[in-house]
């Protein structure tokens, strides 16, 4: 959901940032400075995290009920626990193992940017021009500087989740790339959006360089020299896996269900990774070692580390007291009170999945958490309250307990402030059908359909299929409907200007884009 990717891209940068020096960082700093930060946890302390890990999944399960999970973790080269725990889909008897491939949302984010530094040759190409046809962004002369760091690292200027709407009314990836020159741009470079689309674009820009595609491209550049067999970046590879996790949401009773599929092939690099816990271990493995994978080397040393280097403030402190969030090359990056770097990233799909990685670079250290359900909290606070246990022994606090509450609260964040299913009890009646139906056009969002059903009532249809939707009558010439797909905010307004031959559509207007003109 467009709320809970804000949480996995910024706000995990409030919950998941601390702690050391990247390579990039450390042969960078050239003026004498403080000391260099040192390893702080024992071999005997990470033993002590790995024994409660099994009890503390188990725990969080029961508490959220969601279906299953399968976590790795790797500490000095070596996988130092991996394990599945639950069923792959509600209802069947197939267990979760480290083999079960899950689809793993934004965290296909710092995938990617391995993928584009295995690629480069220099770290400076991280900063050479974006180039795709089909693709531009507002303004020319952003168009024309914009680079591929400035997209991984979110601060081109698109605003937040440009195109996700798009995408979830059923656009492809070439008609969102090309209408995102429509989008309203804030300052390029100076101000930091998490926009799956713009990262999207700039890794197809890549792939198109090198005159192949992102899935081919991914394949040859690292799953096949990592090993890593069962992940792919493509949705009919995941579905087609016989050992696969099913998507998962959680019903008003607080059982789940695998009621809907989540195919994300239009933003594939920023969201449509599927891999297991085993392959992630590899992938974790090359992370902490700096491009080399059992004395191979798979990624440049210099391209790797550029990636683990703040570009932006994504989260700025909130207190005196509070430290800075940062975002990197598809990392939410952030250094502790010892000065050591903490790289994170969570993934998270309101269609039913909900992932992290955390690694602390510096100690060699590093958890890959997946899991089959719609995110409440349970991949973030078993990474956290890990991390907790191999710094002091124990978890400082209960972390689900701070998770759960801040993934519910942005939830509730994107809903639209008028209760749309209690009209004003002295309603305003509308207007006859024929002020409001008939076919209405929008530079961004394409044609907009208002018919009369022969029953009394109006649809609305929008997309190239298109999604046709019931509207509610609500007040005067204000409707709303229930909204669908991976964005979903429940109810939204839909408000008629006959008189001006305008529609706008709430949801779609955001960013200033929703307003509709009938032919």
């Amino acid at each position: 959901m467009r709320t809970l990717r804000v949480l996995t891209a910024a706000g995990a940068a409030v919950l998941l940032a601390a702690g050391g020096t990247s390579a990039a960082a450390g042969t960078a700093a050239a003026a004498p400075g403080p000391p260099a930060p040192k390893p702080r946890i024992t071999d005997a302390q990470v033993d002590t995290a790995v024994r409660r890990l099994d009890a503390t999944v188990t725990d969080m399960m029961r508490r959220t009920g969601v279906p299953g999970v399968s976590v790795v973790v790797v500490h000095d080269d070596k996988v130092v626990h991996l394990k599945g725990f639950g069923v792959r889909r509600v209802g069947d008897q197939g267990a979760v193992s480290p083999d079960t491939v899950f689809q793993i949302a934004s965290l296909s984010k710092p995938v990617s940017s391995t993928v584009v530094a295995g690629v480069l040759k220099d770290p400076a190409d991280w900063d050479r021009h974006t180039e795709l046809p089909g693709f531009a962004l507002g303004d020319p002369w952003v168009t024309s500087h914009v680079t591929t760091a400035d997209l991984f690292s979110h601060r081109s200027g698109l605003p937040d989740h440009a195109g996700d709407l798009l995408e979830d009314l059923g656009y492809d990836q070439a008609y969102i790339l090309d209408h995102l020159r429509l989008a309203p741009l804030t300052p390029f470079r100076a101000s930091y959006a998490y926009t799956n689309f713009g990262f999207t674009a700039a890794a197809e820009a890549i792939a198109r360089s090198r005159g192949t595609t992102w899935q081919k491209l991914s394949a040859d550049t690292l799953f096949k020299p990592a090993g890593m067999t069962h992940t792919s970046t493509g949705f009919r590879a995941f579905a087609d896996a016989p050992d696969h996790a099913a998507t998962h949401v959680r019903n008003a009773d607080g059982t789940w269900s695998p009621r809907f599929v989540r195919d994300p092939d239009a933003q594939a690099p920023a969201g449509g990774v599927s891999s297991t816990a085993r392959d992630m271990s590899r992938w974790l493995r090359l992370q902490l070692s700096g491009g080399t994978l059992d004395g191979k080397r798979i990624v440049p040393a210099e391209t790797l580390a550029r990636t683990h280097v703040p570009e932006i403030v994504s989260q700025p402190p909130a207190t005196p007291t509070s430290r800075t969030g940062f975002y990197g090359l598809g990392w939410n990056v952030g250094y502790d009170d010892a000065g050591r770097l903490r790289l994170s990233h969570s993934g998270a799909f309101a269609l039913g999945a909900n992932t992290n990685v955390t690694m602390l670079p510096l100690e060699r250290l590093g958890i890959v958490v997946l899991t089959n359900g719609a995110p409440v909290g349970l991949a973030d606070a078993v990474a956290l309250d890990f991390f907790d246990t191999a710094e002091h022994g124990k978890p400082t606090t209960d972390w689900l307990d701070v998770t759960g509450p801040l993934y519910a609260q942005l939830d509730e964040a994107g809903r639209s402030p008028t209760d749309y299913a209690r009209p004003p009890v002295v309603a305003k009646p509308a207007q006859q059908d024929s002020a409001y139906t008939g076919t209405y056009e929008n530079p961004y969002y394409g044609k907009l359909t208002v018919a009369a059903t022969g029953t009394g009532g109006l649809t609305l249809s929008l997309g190239p299929e298109p999604m046709v939707f019931p509207l509610t009558h609500y007040d005067g010439d204000t409707f709303s409907y229930e909204t669908a797909g991976e964005n979903a905010v429940g109810r939204t307004g839909v408000t008629f200007s006959p008189s001006e031959h305008t529609v706008r559509v709430e949801y779609l207007d955001a960013d200033h884009l929703g307003t509709f003109t009938r032919r």
